[in-house]
């Protein structure tokens, strides 16, 4: 039996979208997906720099920042686009299942964050019935200091919209702006210590890399 990895779980979800009648929506997003995959990176914060302590919501709309989110331990940041993201769904899911359990026994936290509103956030918490930390960033403050901002392409953007998806009705400060699919490890201070940007939404870390890296930190 194959490994169910976050990859895994991507390629059968596309296995399954091929078998269906052809669908020109979501060709668009699959011509989105392929020029992404091209796209070299620029800008992206660096191990050894210090992300921003911006200022968060958590599910309930409480405020709190990165500093007390991380609460005085080495964790690790994840960025995702938003409950309405299937890769998303996908991902955390699998945090939840392989990764939380093994962080926690090295004394490492797990946090979420994206640009949602904190409804957003509490959707994808219960109903992944996720115990780690799912905040909202309503400006991007994070993601724009890690150098991980973007926006869909126009096509996409229609394509969005055709299905019922306004981003700026769904992100908290009403831009369509998104992250990309990152894991960051950071030090209680916010200090990176290793990051993995994945532009093309539709591949993410996996569980197994992130501990590896973890691991391979050491001590902290």
């Amino acid at each position: 039996m194959a490994e169910l990895t976050i990859a895994n779980q991507v390629g059968a979800m596309h296995s399954r979208a091929a078998a269906e009648p052809s669908n020109e929506i979501m060709s668009v997003f699959t011509r989105e997906q392929e020029a992404l995959a091209g796209v070299i990176l620029e800008g992206v914060i660096s191990p050894g720099e210090t992300l921003l302590d911006a200022p968060l919501l958590d599910p309930h709309g409480a405020e709190t920042s990165l500093l007390d989110a991380l609460g005085g331990r080495r964790g690790v940041l994840v960025f995702y686009r938003g409950v309405w993201c299937p890769y998303c769904n996908i991902a955390l899911a699998s945090y939840q299942a392989e990764l939380v359990d093994e962080l926690e026994a090295r004394g490492v936290g797990l946090l979420a964050v994206s640009p949602q509103r904190p409804d957003g956030s509490l959707t994808m918490q219960e109903k992944h019935a996720l115990r780690f930390a799912v905040l909202s960033d309503p400006g991007n403050h994070l993601a724009r200091s890690a150098g991980v901002l973007t926006a869909p392409s126009a096509e996409a953007r229609a394509a969005q919209l055709e299905l019922g998806l306004d981003l700026e009705a769904v992100n908290g400060d009403g831009t369509i702006e998104l992250p990309m699919p990152t894991a960051v490890i950071l030090e209680p201070d916010a200090t990176v210590r290793w990051i993995d940007v994945h532009p093309d939404y539709s591949t993410r870390p996996e569980p197994v890399e992130i501990l590896a890296a973890v691991d391979a930190l050491g001590g902290h």
